[in-house]
């Protein structure tokens, strides 16, 4: 998708300029640049007009990550679920930086999180910067306790500020929420490019291998079950979590978006993969 704007980068543009895909030709009159001169297309050329070649010029496009920080965000087996984000956010700093663009952050969970808004910028630490954030807030969370869920629309509130705009737009979540209001923010982000990263703890989807009670809580809600797990428990879990996957799965295949899954640690590689089969 080519992108507008005029900061060089490593994206393919709208705009004319340096470059060196080949778009069109023009007159030496109305763009007097005789270093681009088209000897052959000019000889050619009826009117007897010298020509010159323009070239699309690839630019810089704004990468924002989009995060969940509620509550459930907050656990994990044996980090929470925002501290890998934050490992991810700080690649995606460092990648931006290297290709030119700049990044930023914005946070969410019953509502837009503006004290962890961070504008976009290109910046070497910009990476870091927005770790450390998602890591501060898991652990402040985690102390302070719980707050009432409607991420959906929060979620709508805080994408408002990109409403027409294109970019690379990660968004960031463990999907443990309703998914009617996807829709609605999809299409205010409809000039972007939208990657849907799904955040899951492998205790999440994975229930326990033996029999017994499992104290449980609600991440969201703070509310307390237990639950005897037996090999039909285990069944329902299992097939519970398939059919969580087949939702999201078709939810965003019919904006024609894959999500990307991200599973106890931030792998490069991985995420390379991703965008590599879907050029393909």
């Amino acid at each position: 998708m080519a992108a507008g704007g005029f900061r060089p980068g490593a994206h393919p543009g709208l705009s004319f300029g340096t470059g060196q895909e080949f778009a069109t030709h023009m007159r030496l009159f109305d763009n007097p640049d005789p270093r681009r001169i088209d000897l052959r297309a000019s000889l050619l050329n009826v009117r007897r007009e010298w020509l010159v070649r323009l070239y699309r010029q690839r630019v810089a496009v704004p990468v924002h990550a989009i995060v969940d920080v509620s509550a459930s965000m907050t656990f994990g087996a044996h980090r929470p679920k925002l501290h890998v984000v934050a490992d991810f956010a700080e690649s995606l700093g460092r990648s931006a930086f290297r290709a030119g663009d700049p990044a930023g952050l914005m946070a969410f969970d019953s509502d837009e999180r503006d004290d962890l808004y961070l504008p976009v910028r290109h910046s070497r630490g910009v990476g870091s910067m927005m770790g450390d954030l998602l890591r501060k807030c898991a652990d402040a969370d985690a102390e302070a306790g719980q707050r009432t869920a409607t991420h959906g629309l929060a979620l709508q509130r805080t994408v408002e500020r990109l409403a027409g705009k294109t970019g690379l737009v990660f968004l960031v979540s463990d999907f443990h929420w309703p998914l009617d209001g996807l829709a609605a923010t999809l299409d205010i982000l409809a000039q972007a490019f939208v990657v849907p990263v799904v955040v899951w703890d492998p205790a999440e989807i994975e229930p326990p291998k033996d029999d017994g009670l499992l104290a449980i809580r609600d991440a969201e809600s703070g509310a307390h079950r237990t639950l005897w797990v037996n090999r039909k428990m285990r069944d329902q879990w299992r097939d519970r979590v398939a059919q969580r996957r087949t939702d999201i799965d078709a939810t965003f295949a019919g904006r024609g978006m894959r999500p990307f899954y991200l599973h106890t640690t931030f792998d490069p590689e991985a995420l390379s993969r991703y965008f590599l089969e879907g050029l393909g």
